[in-house]
């Protein structure tokens, strides 16, 4: 296994973070990528009422086992497959199978708290933070909450205001200073070409290299 790039996508909530990993990937190709999505690693609260665990704040960093998620990056760029959880978000609970992730030349993760904590943001070789109007992103979660996760509108909207928007503004926003790259996803039309060409470059000349 050579020695593979790791990106970090980061931004608010519905900003297009998973639209630009599955972007990346499809460009690329599934035997040069490997993809995480930071959701998988929400803590599992199945041991808790319903009631209760539908009124955790999902916005915050502590919500997640971001040391999971790291271990799981250092066993990827060293050659090792993992054991990816999955989360079931109508139940707030882990599911019982995980998802098998094989190294790759490209690791790709993205999240809403990326590089919020230093052992994660110091792995990575490259990252993006997508910068996206609040209203766009509003809108994308209520149609992805209703849809994909079972959520009332009600209840979407209640956690966009008291846990998203302060979560935002204490948590992802600040990351902006840290990220390689911002991208204005409403207005910004070359930085997905050049990027997507950078990383070419950069899994072609780590294919080239000596295996670790």
């Amino acid at each position: 296994m050579q020695k593979p790039t790791l990106l970090g996508i980061v931004g608010g909530s519905g900003s297009g973070k998973s639209w630009l990993a599955r972007h990346l990937k499809e460009s690329l190709g599934p035997q040069k990528v490997a993809a995480l999505q930071q959701d998988w690693y929400y803590r599992d609260l199945s041991h808790l009422p319903e009631e209760k665990a539908a009124k955790t704040d999902f916005d915050t960093p502590a919500s997640l086992e971001l040391d999971l998620l790291e271990s799981h990056l250092r066993e990827l760029s060293k050659g090792h497959p993992v054991e990816a959880p999955q989360y079931d978000f109508s139940r707030f609970s882990r599911k019982n199978e995980t998802l098998t992730i094989e190294p790759r030349s490209l690791i790709i993760v993205d999240g809403l708290f990326i590089l919020h904590e230093k052992p994660i943001a110091n792995l990575l070789d490259i990252s993006v933070y997508v910068d996206t109007p609040s209203d766009v992103r509003l809108l994308r979660r209520i149609r992805r909450d209703l849809s994909e996760r079972g959520y009332e509108l009600d209840r979407i909207l209640q956690f966009w205001e008291h846990d998203q928007i302060p979560s935002f503004t204490k948590f992802v926003h600040p990351q902006s200073k840290r990220a390689s790259l911002i991208w204005d996803s409403m207005q910004d039309t070359a930085l997905v070409p050049a990027l997507l060409a950078d990383l070419q470059n950069r899994t072609t000349r780590y294919a080239d290299q000596p295996t670790i």
